[in-house]
C-alpha cells in the first residue's frame, strides 16, 4: 500500500480525465471453492487497488465526479467475524487511510447509483470480468446481464489505461521490490 496521498492524485487525476459522471469501481468478493467459508486465496482487483489501495473483500469505491465526492463502501464486522478475526479495522478507518473521508454500508450502493441513473448522470463502470459484480451493476442500474459487458465505460477504460500504463518512480520500485521477493522465494523452494 503507498501512501495515502498517492491515491488522493489518482483518483484526481482520473475525475479530470472522465470530466463528469458517477465512477463506480468494484472490489473483488471471497471465491469460494466447495462451500461458503472455504475460500480461494483472496485477490482483490487491481484498478480497484490502483485508485482505493485496500485489499479486502467486499469494497466498492464510488467517485462522483459531478459533486466531487469519494466513498468508499463496505461492511464492518459483525460480532460473530470479530469471534474468529479479532478487532480490525473499521471500514471507515480503511477510508480514511486512503483519503476518502466518507464511508457507508454495502447496502447504500443501490441507492446512490438507482438516483444517479434516474437523474441522467452517466454511470462509468469498468469491463466485469466476475460474474457476481455483472450481477450487482444489473441490480443497480437495470442493464440486461446479457449487455453488461458492453455498457462498460469506454471513457473510464481509457482513462484508466492510460493513467496505469505511466508508472511513477514509487510504482517502479514496489515492483523491483515484488521482483526481488519472488526470486528469493523462487531461489529458497526445494524442487
Amino acid at each position: 500500500m503507498f501512501a495515502k496521498e498517492t491515491y488522493i492524485q489518482r483518483r484526481a487525476k482520473l475525475k479530470e480525465t472522465v470530466g463528469s459522471g458517477l465512477i463506480l469501481l468494484l472490489g473483488n468478493e471471497e471465491s469460494s471453492m466447495n462451500y461458503k467459508d472455504n475460500c480461494y486465496s483472496f485477490r482483490q482487483d487491481s484498478s480497484f487497488l490502483y485508485y482505493f489501495g485496500l485489499d479486502k473483500p467486499g469494497m466498492i469505491g464510488i467517485i462522483d465526479v459531478d459533486k466531487d465526492e469519494e466513498i468508499i463502501f463496505g461492511n464492518d464486522l459483525t460480532i460473530d467475524d470479530i469471534v474468529w478475526t479479532g478487532p480490525l479495522p473499521t471500514v471507515a478507518e480503511l477510508a480514511q487511510s486512503v483519503g476518502v473521508t466518507k464511508s457507508q454500508p454495502v447496502s447504500h450502493v443501490t441507492s446512490i447509483v438507482k438516483t444517479a441513473k434516474a437523474t441522467g448522470q452517466q454511470v462509468h463502470f469498468l469491463p466485469v470480468y466476475r460474474p457476481e459484480n455483472a450481477i450487482k451493476i444489473h441490480e443497480w442500474t437495470d442493464i440486461e446481464l446479457s449487455a453488461i459487458k458492453e455498457s462498460a465505460s469506454i471513457k473510464l477504460t481509457k482513462a484508466v489505461i492510460a493513467q496505469r500504463v505511466i508508472k511513477t518512480a514509487e510504482e517502479v520500485a514496489e515492483l523491483e521490490n515484488q521482483a526481488k521477493q519472488l526470486l528469493t522465494d523462487f531461489s529458497q523452494h526445494s524442487w
